[in-house]
């Protein structure tokens, strides 16, 4: 199996030497698929809103021409639940899956959150899944009985957001609930990460203002759209840091730096940015990525699933 990021194509390196590459892997019998999470921000609730007329949105239709081009045995599409809940971007969405469904692909989609897999973290996410059908001729299995094999909720921990069922402490609560799942909360990923000497420890906003709302606001208190501060004991709302959303170290009036972002998107402690990024990049980059945890057990999905329908398993 080869997996194909379409960044690596949208940046400059060509179709041509896409197609190119594609057909030598299929020479070879192995089997192709194409990842990507375009740019979310235009189907964001938190965000502009421009839907598929911005400069993101866009991105998202050209991801999907590509995969409709180039024909990858499957491919996996991940966006913001904007996306699949907003009336106006649920009509781009589903023209989208419409010109896949004609280019000859199965299709399979989950509203899946990170805290399903053991991220300390809210995070909900679209994750669209298809395989060619022309798949299924060749193990000489129907179409319909194809992604019958595909099962979401094998790889999670936590499966259809059970993590948020325990008593989790409130705003202004400093004392650790007992039976909440320990790995589920940021203390424990601090602690995991070593944070405080993490080469990224020490890369953080240094406040010019609003010194006395890092003073104030309650440890937990996330209902507002900025400053909200986290809760050593529970997990964090979801890692964004762009739109002027300030995220506030549990006990410490400041912002959280770059290796505690990190942490939150369960990365292993060896994982470091470099130090010669500005700290508007590292944020974004921390911020835009899908957590560690989750990656992985959808990748390890995919894998299941291919085992299962070449009789592997």
């Amino acid at each position: 199996m080869h997996i194909i990021n379409e960044n690596d194509y949208l940046i400059g390196k060509g179709k041509k030497q896409l197609s190119e590459n594609i057909a030598d892997l299929k020479k070879e019998n192995v089997i192709v698929g194409f990842i990507g999470g375009p740019p979310c921000p235009d189907f964001s609730v938190a965000g502009k809103n421009r839907g598929q007329e911005g400069d993101n949105g866009r991105l998202s239709r050209s991801y999907i021409e590509m995969i409709i081009a180039q024909g990858p045995d499957f491919f996996v599409f991940e966006n913001v639940k904007g996306l699949w809940r907003t009336a106006k971007h649920r009509a781009f969405y589903e023209e989208l899956k419409s010109k896949l469904n004609t280019a000859g692909y199965v299709l399979t989609e989950k509203l899946i959150n990170s805290i399903e897999y053991g991220v300390a973290q809210d995070r909900d996410r679209i994750i669209l899944f298809g395989v060619k059908k022309k798949l299924s001729k060749s193990l000489k299995i129907s179409n319909e009985s194809l992604l019958h094999n595909f099962d979401w909720t094998a790889r999670t921990k936590y499966p259809n957001r059970s993590g948020f069922d325990f008593i989790w402490p409130d705003a202004g609560e400093s004392v650790e609930s007992t039976n909440t799942p320990e790995e589920l909360t940021i203390q424990y990923w601090f602690d995991k990460n070593n944070v405080k000497a993490h080469p990224n420890a020490n890369h953080c906003f240094v406040a010019r203002a609003g010194l006395a709302k890092f003073q104030t606001v309650l440890e937990g208190d996330v209902s507002r759209k900025s400053y909200k501060r986290l809760h050593r004991y529970r997990y964090s709302p979801t890692a964004a840091y762009g739109n002027n959303e300030v995220h506030i170290h549990p006990t410490e009036p400041r912002r959280i730096s770059a290796a505690e972002a990190l942490a939150i998107q369960s990365l292993p402690k060896q994982f470091e940015l470099p130090s010669d990024m500005t700290l508007t990049n590292m944020f974004k980059t921390i911020g835009n990525g899908v957590p560690y945890l989750a990656a992985n057990g959808i990748a390890l999905t995919i894998q299941d699933f291919f085992k299962k329908i070449n009789g592997s398993e």
